[in-house]
């Protein structure tokens, strides 16, 4: 026999101890070891390490911000107190106390209807004005002209809300206020805007809309512009008009973004702004500008009741998961769902 014929293993050499040396390779290194190894480097995993490695501080942010909190909901069940901590505390007799407590608040029908009117026209009042203004965009054919509007509708998103309340007070205080000014120029009495029912969450819904009107017309402009260009062509080819184009086109083209942005604007339906309302609510409106976040932050936070804060959250959280699991599966006739 050659001197060169591969090695070979037999079932003796395996039972004396003999280190097992696969075919042509080095000895040392077991076979099925070897083959673990590169089916690893056979996976998806390691071929696209370097994307995994870039995408791992956000996935160690998300664990530690979002997924470790989630231990607290404890507290929902307990009758906490800073002394025993979340584990220490007693639970709470009934378990569903902090949550019975809530339903049966005479304010609970009132922040849940303030909650749902006030996320609802934002939703909408949202997403309209925002799709008309990126129609205008792409619609627009003086470029520079373009960039300077899109810059100016930008800038309001990244004022605070104390900002937006300062220039809302400057137009709508009842004395000093621009607007007010106006309507006495042609004897319609002061109106006093931020402390009137009847027009707080006017006034709310109208600030948001104005602060994330072009912030929100980015991704409808971006989804504009992926629309394959031949089927404008092939529209004026066939002579329709512009507003014709747009309906059977351009809409249709950014349906899927639309769907899928608002199935994630339904999960935060309960939300409503906490800190937009926060800083523009005031005693005089709570019966239309109560929410459930501040109701929360007054009744929970401020007075040490941590439990039936917990207990809010928890409950919008389920409603949240819930309307996004409804509307994603609804949404798949249209192609939109997100899973």
């Amino acid at each position: 026999m050659s001197s060169h014929a591969p090695n070979v293993v037999t079932a003796a050499d395996a039972a004396d101890g003999t280190p097992i040396t696969p075919r042509g390779g080095s000895p040392g290194v077991p076979k099925r070891q070897r083959t673990r190894l590169e089916r690893f480097k056979a996976t998806r995993v390691w071929r696209f390490r370097a994307l995994y490695v870039m995408m791992a501080p956000a996935l160690i942010w998300f664990i530690i911000y979002r997924y470790a909190p989630m231990g607290g909901l404890l507290i929902a069940f307990k009758d906490y107190n800073f002394v025993d901590g979340i584990f220490g505390s007693p639970w709470a007799d009934p378990w569903y106390k902090y949550f019975q407590q809530f339903f049966q608040s005479p304010y609970f029908s009132q922040l849940l209807s303030n909650t749902a009117i006030i996320s609802v026209l934002k939703m909408f009042w949202g997403t309209v004005p925002s799709i008309f203004v990126a129609l205008l965009f792409y619609e627009c054919r003086i470029l520079w002209l373009r960039k300077w509007v899109q810059t100016l509708s930008y800038m309001p998103h990244f004022m605070s809300w104390v900002i937006i309340f300062g220039i809302s007070a400057a137009f709508l205080a009842p004395s000093t206020g621009l607007l007010n000014r106006w309507l006495g120029a042609i004897d319609i009495g002061p109106i006093a805007f931020l402390t009137s029912n009847d027009w707080f969450q006017t006034i709310l819904v109208g600030t948001d809309a104005w602060k994330d009107l072009g912030w929100g017309a980015i991704i409808y402009f971006a989804a504009m512009m992926g629309i394959d260009q031949q089927l404008y062509e092939a529209a004026r080819v066939d002579g329709a008009s512009r507003l014709r184009q747009i309906w059977h086109i351009t809409l249709p083209g950014i349906l899927t973004v639309i769907v899928m942005l608002f199935i994630l604007k339904l999960g935060n339906v309960l939300e409503a702004g906490f800190e937009h309302v926060y800083v523009f609510i005031s005693p005089q409106v709570y019966p239309t500008g109560d929410i459930i976040d501040t109701w929360v932050y007054r009744t929970g936070l401020e007075d040490l009741n941590f439990a039936l804060a917990s207990a809010v959250g928890m409950f919008k959280s389920v409603i949240g998961l819930v309307l996004v699991l409804a509307a994603n599966r609804l949404a798949r006739r249209w192609g939109g769902q997100l899973w």
